[in-house]
């Protein structure tokens, strides 16, 4: 008889209740698919006295976590946060269990240590569910894209930004209007730091850096902007140019090492990604061999996120059940992070200026005097309450270096021609 394998859950919350839902009503097919039995030791939550659903019985609960996690063959850790969770997957580990997580923040920032650990340990790590949801993209890029080199991977991959900067689009709304109906629907949390100023999918853009190119970075490595400053101007300048601005989490293959960053750009609306609305998710992966892949899905909630957690969940058990192991970290490449100042791109950049003979004039000799060629340019009036007359002159750049760009700008924001920088975005695509 195959040992009945045990299996600890970390969390309860609208994930964790939807993996302890799961692991009920499908109790059949999945111990088929694992080969073994299987039994829920418990749920480790930090308020006892708290009603969890029908689907975890209270018998179940315990705040006795570090227990818990020494007496499991399987850990799954929706929980969250840094600490106490990194903790406890690491004793989970040393304990000599597997460990499936949907902790992307932990990951970007103590991957290694937990890599490393598991390595030692002989156990292994999971985590589809940390960076799109229930989309399958962790698994292709280290095991179904090993044979190939990856280049790019470009991804839409925080929900709450896309709803918000899909419903300035659509429906003309502010961002502070968008946001709010974003929290009203559930899609925002009441603070929407992680979300709105780009750091979630920092953490994403980390592990998938680290995947793609088979080298390790951190949330450390990744520069991080958010969307809070996007203007409705800068979504009807998009829509003007035949363009949607979008939060891109790109992590890239350069000559000179790897760069990964987050920021929003005005992406032509041909592109794949340009039609991703609402809450969606979706990544990009640009191959040597394989070429343009697209990987779409819903990137978040309860029931999509433990899918892939359960997902996760039988292929570790089946490894126990057969004495195998899955995948570990490959870090062979070992390369360079390349910081952002060292990069090159287009940029949309608007600025208010005096609306009187030699503006322009002035504006094109700074950027010429950094290296920066404009493309295009566009200029309408704009109502200024001082009663000077301004108007609001919209370049778009040739390439060019970031580094410059920003020594232009601060040359900008103190020229007489220059009332104010308004906006600055990176132009994605042709």
């Amino acid at each position: 008889m195959t040992p009945t394998l045990r299996i600890a859950v970390l969390g309860a919350g609208t994930v964790g209740a939807e993996v302890m839902r799961l692991l009920a009503e499908q109790r059949e097919d999945l111990e088929h698919r694992i080969g073994a039995p299987y039994r829920v030791t418990g749920v480790a939550v930090r308020d006892l006295t708290r009603e969890r659903g029908a689907h975890i019985p209270r018998e179940l609960l315990t705040d006795d976590a570090k227990s818990l996690v020494a007496d499991a063959d399987i850990v799954v850790e929706v929980m969250g946060g840094i600490e106490p969770a990194g903790t406890l997957l690491l004793k989970a580990i040393a304990s000599g269990a597997s460990v499936v997580t949907a902790n992307k923040a932990l990951l970007a920032q103590q991957g290694a240590k937990l890599y490393e650990a598991a390595d030692k340990n002989g156990v292994d790590i999971y985590y589809e569910a940390a960076v799109a949801g229930a989309i399958p993209l962790v698994r292709p890029i280290r095991e179904s894209l090993a044979g190939d080199s990856v280049k790019r991977v470009l991804g839409i991959v925080n929900g709450t930004t896309n709803y918000i900067l899909d419903a300035m689009s659509s429906t003309g709304q502010s961002f502070s209007q968008a946001l709010a109906k974003a929290q009203e629907l559930g899609y925002a949390e009441a603070d929407p730091t992680a979300d709105v100023d780009g750091l979630d999918a920092a953490a994403k853009a980390a592990i998938l850096g680290s995947l793609a190119f088979h080298t390790r970075v951190s949330m450390a490595d990744v520069t991080a902007e958010g969307i809070r400053e996007i203007s409705s101007a800068d979504i009807r300048a998009a829509e003007r140019m035949g363009r949607v601005v979008k939060l891109l989490s790109i992590a890239e293959r350069l000559e000179n090492g790897v760069s990964a960053r987050v920021y929003p750009v005005m992406l032509r609306k041909n592109h794949p990604l340009a039609s991703v609305g609402g809450a969606y998710n979706a990544v990009f992966v640009e191959a040597e061999a394989a070429g343009s892949l697209m990987f779409y899905g819903q990137g978040a909630g309860g029931a999509p996120t433990a899918s892939a957690v359960l997902g996760d969940l039988v292929t570790a058990a089946r490894n126990r059940v057969v004495s195998g192991h899955g995948p570990r970290e490959s870090r062979y490449a070992d390369l360079a992070i390349v910081p952002l100042s060292e990069l090159h791109s287009r940029f949309y950049v608007s600025l208010q200026v005096h609306d009187r003979p030699g503006v322009l004039a002035a504006v094109a000799s700074v950027l010429s005097e950094n290296g920066i060629s404009v493309a295009t340019v566009h200029q309408e009036p704009l109502p200024g309450a001082d009663g000077d007359e301004y108007a609001a002159l919209e370049a778009v750049t040739h390439l060019a270096s970031e580094s410059a760009m920003q020594e232009a700008l601060a040359q900008l924001a103190n020229s007489e021609s220059v009332a104010r920088v308004l906006s600055v975005l990176r132009v994605e695509g042709e």
